[in-house]
């Protein structure tokens, strides 16, 4: 019975604090409470910036000092969305630990090390904005959800600049490609500067964290406007040749919206690449993933193998071709990235490919027979 109380306060306690409107809860109450023995304050970081970073508190906006939680390892240190102990005062004030993370948004980086890069902690929601004002690229659409799924967050594909697609038919045969591409997901149409298509969207973010992700162009900051009720983020036109902005978003952001929700906005992601996303890029085909529970072999590479129900599905038409070379490109890439870093599994593909070529210098030599 006392347990039931204490509980009951907990969450009462959590809901009525002034960080609740920026995700706090009883859960990461219940995780800084030996934090909160040392006499640190709790708070959210709301932007990062050469070492230190914004903090939202229950005093308010403060910055602080990340010199005490930068490891080595790039996906350790503080990010954007992170809920964070710092001191309560000092000159500069450090931040002394943050919590362990529910969620991470993962990319890798252009680093020949390959090295993870952490764009935003602790999402409920991925947002994926994709213009309608240039060609709709499908593959890139993919490569965002396979991250987004593996992050843990729920993604969402927003298609903005709907009003550049006056023909409704036009529009919904680009919508059904989007949906095509990414099955289990909410695919929305809105045009942030004629409101429309925004109160599914509203609805959808006013709980949780929700990070804006997309190319520069992608009309992300006009869509973080909408959401957010003001101007809080500068916008600048698209070219019209090729629907591309400059960077108006430099940082990424952490803001309260005014419904309810937070949203973290990004700067434009010129590259996406994958960083042990494994689960994420079969998240993405679940359908070639279902389709290869009927391949004769259990380790089918879906390429040559007899017996393979993917490529049946491609040549009856069930499934399109270029959704199968596009999970192809995703897994060999992520394969690529995780072998970088796993000496057993390098030695695998390396023993992969001698047994391909192999095979195919056996059926060279055959063919080569069969015309002597």
């Amino acid at each position: 019975m006392n347990l039931s109380f204490s509980s009951a306060s907990s969450a009462s306690s959590a809901s009525s604090h002034p960080l609740s409107p920026y995700g706090w809860d009883a859960g990461w109450e219940a995780e800084f409470t030996s934090h909160a023995e040392q006499g640190l304050l709790p708070g959210r970081v709301v932007r990062v910036d050469r070492g230190q970073c914004d903090i939202v508190t229950a005093d308010g906006l403060l910055r602080a000092d990340t010199a005490f939680v930068t490891p080595n390892d790039p996906l350790r240190v503080v990010c954007t969305g992170d809920w964070v102990a710092v001191e309560p005062g000092g000159t500069p004030r450090y931040v002394r630990a943050y919590l362990p993370r529910r969620t991470a948004f993962v990319r890798s980086t252009s680093s020949k090390r390959s090295e993870g890069q952490i764009l935003a902690a602790n999402v409920d929601h991925a947002i994926v904005a994709v213009s309608l004002a240039v060609e709709v690229d499908l593959g890139r659409i993919e490569r965002f959800l396979a991250l987004a799924w593996e992050s843990g967050a729920q993604p969402v594909v927003v298609l903005t600049k709907a009003d550049l697609v006056p023909d409704p038919v036009t529009l919904a045969h680009l919508v059904q490609d989007v949906e095509t591409s990414a099955p289990g997901v909410p695919v929305l149409t809105v045009s942030a500067t004629a409101g429309e298509g925004l109160d599914v969207l509203v609805a959808l973010v006013c709980s949780g964290t929700s990070v804006l992700l997309g190319q520069s162009g992608a009309g992300k900051s006009t869509l973080a406007n909408a959401l957010v009720g003001e101007e809080v983020m500068d916008v600048q036109a698209a070219r019209d040749v090729d629907g591309k902005g400059r960077h108006t978003t430099t940082t990424r952001n952490l803001l309260a919206l005014p419904g309810g929700g937070v949203l973290i906005d990004t700067p434009g992601l010129r590259g996406v690449g994958l960083f042990d996303a494994e689960t994420g890029v079969g998240q993405v085909f679940s359908e070639i993933e279902e389709l290869a529970e009927g391949c004769r072999f259990s380790d089918c590479g879906h390429e040559s193998e007899p017996g393979c129900a993917v490529r049946l599905a491609v040549e009856t038409g069930e499934l399109p071709v270029r959704r199968l070379e596009s999970y192809r490109k995703l897994m060999r890439e992520n394969q690529w990235i995780v072998a970088k870093t796993d000496a057993r599994l390098r030695a695998d593909i390396k023993k992969d490919w001698k047994k391909k070529g192999a095979e195919g210098k056996a059926a060279m030599e055959a063919k080569r027979g069969r015309w002597g």
